[in-house]
């Protein structure tokens, strides 16, 4: 049983316009570590969650990756592209806590080649560090003496004492940004924080708590968190899917559900100062007039808080700036009240395909391969935009562009290849990698396992 990072190329585009979904191909299996920390909260693992989103991440000919040790210390690793040897050090600091919120974020930032690195919070103080200018691209030793001190703060900005989900993201002019949110879970703000000129400033809130929801069932709630399923660039624009969480217990059908209702869809064309809803009009300012549950035009599939609806999936634009998002939950064909979420959702939950065309409609297809866990699955394009969607244990599906996403086919299937998958999955979106983990409570080895997308 091991923890896994696996990374993917794109060979290949779609040339015939009625040709198959597309296949992978397994090519190699390495091993960065022999014993990562393990174990399981919140029906998952730190070392490996699709919302890390950056745990493992690739800039030009490097690659990076992060996880914690069976000591709990923070590891970091680099290899040359495509197949060099792992080279590994240890930062200063320890998994404070058994909570698989706790996961490691990887940035860099273009304009003077640092590396980024947050990492250990969950409604908390957040741990950041940067090494170097210039270390992600010079191929310099691969110290611990590179990176500065470890802090509280987001270097020079004080972000505050309750984070969680920190994702570094690139803009389309090269200066990097944070992505987190502040609060609690079913009372907090989505914020945004940049870097430029060597330190960062704040952006601020742009979806808050603020706004009431009624529920299908009568039931009113006045707090809540947006769980967003990413924030792509693509086109020139960040954009956004999401579903909100109530704070009030009372809007699902029974306390053993989920409050997440929704699934919501707005952009920004000026790097997450202002956001529009789908049909171009102008809803929110970041820092003073945030998106809110009751802002008009963003709901693009509508569900109640029944339904198991899960957050933090996946998200990704094609080459035309459409996004495509996966989201799951239990269909209503299965049941109309979710009373274990856990339970429900390894029995009845679906994977859906929801993605936008260019008039701003958006159209919703079911994947026709069950989820059979309680977690997320992740989705990435290729070049001819064709959808390969990782599910949980490492089974990989995908559909043609051609055939409108349609023509869904099982190409990899973990599960019978005897990954030994825990359920979860991390990808490096620059090279398409993502993670699995173990069953256990002991340590497990952390490997990189590398597949061929073949377009």
């Amino acid at each position: 049983m091991f923890f896994a990072l696996l990374s993917a190329a794109f060979i290949g585009i779609l040339t015939a316009a009625c040709r198959a979904a597309p296949s992978v191909s397994f090519i190699s299996n390495t091993q960065l570590d022999p014993n990562g920390v393990f174990f399981v909260s919140y029906d998952g693992v730190v070392n490996v969650n699709s919302f890390q989103l950056s745990g493992v991440l690739t800039y030009g000919n490097w690659q990076y990756a992060g996880w914690y040790t069976s000591s709990r210390f923070a590891m970091l690793a680099r290899r040359q592209l495509p197949s060099g040897s792992w080279s590994t050090l240890q930062l200063p600091h320890q998994l404070s806590t058994n909570d698989s919120h706790n996961v490691i974020a990887l940035g860099v930032s273009p304009a003077d080649g640092k590396i980024h690195v947050a990492l250990d919070c969950h409604s908390t103080q957040v741990y950041y560090t940067s090494s170097r200018a210039g270390f992600a691209t010079s191929g310099a030793s691969w110290m611990a003496s590179s990176f500065g001190p470890i802090t509280t703060t987001l270097g020079n900005l004080n972000i505050g004492s309750t984070i969680t989900y920190p994702q570094f993201v690139v803009t389309p002019d090269n200066l990097l940004q944070f992505v987190y949110r502040s609060g609690v879970s079913g009372n907090g703000a989505t914020q945004l924080a940049e870097y430029n000129a060597g330190s960062w400033s704040n952006v601020g809130s742009w979806a808050s708590a603020s706004g009431t929801y009624t529920s299908t069932n009568g039931a009113t709630s006045t707090a809540r968190n947006l769980y967003i399923h990413g924030f792509t660039y693509g086109s020139g624009a960040a954009h956004v899917t999401g579903t909100w969480r109530e704070q009030n217990g009372a809007v699902s059908c029974s306390s053993g559900g989920l409050t997440n209702h929704d699934t919501t869809y707005f952009y920004s064309q000026d790097k997450g100062r202002t956001w529009k809803n789908s049909a171009g009009t102008l809803i929110g300012t970041s820092g003073s007039n945030p998106v809110n549950v009751n802002t008009a035009g963003i709901i693009v599939d509508s569900l109640n808080a029944d339904h198991g609806l899960m957050n933090q999936e996946s998200q990704v634009v094609d080459s035309s700036g459409q996004i495509h998002a996966i989201i799951s939950y239990v269909p209503g064909r299965f049941t109309q009240c979710v009373t274990n979420y856990e339970a429900n959702r390894t029995e009845y939950a679906r994977p859906f395909h929801l993605f936008r065309h260019t008039n701003g409609t958006f159209t919703k297809m079911e994947i026709p391969f069950p989820i059979n866990a309680v977690g997320r699955s992740q989705i990435v394009l290729d070049s001819a935009d064709n959808a390969y969607v990782v599910l949980p244990y490492v089974r990989i599906v995908t559909a043609s562009k051609a055939s409108g996403w349609t023509d869904w086919t099982l190409a990899y299937d973990g599960t019978a290849a005897g990954l030994q998958a825990f359920g979860e999955i991390t990808l490096d979106r620059a090279r398409l990698s993502s993670g699995l983990t173990s069953t256990g409570t002991t340590p497990s080895a952390v490997k990189v396992i590398d597949f061929k997308l073949n377009g």
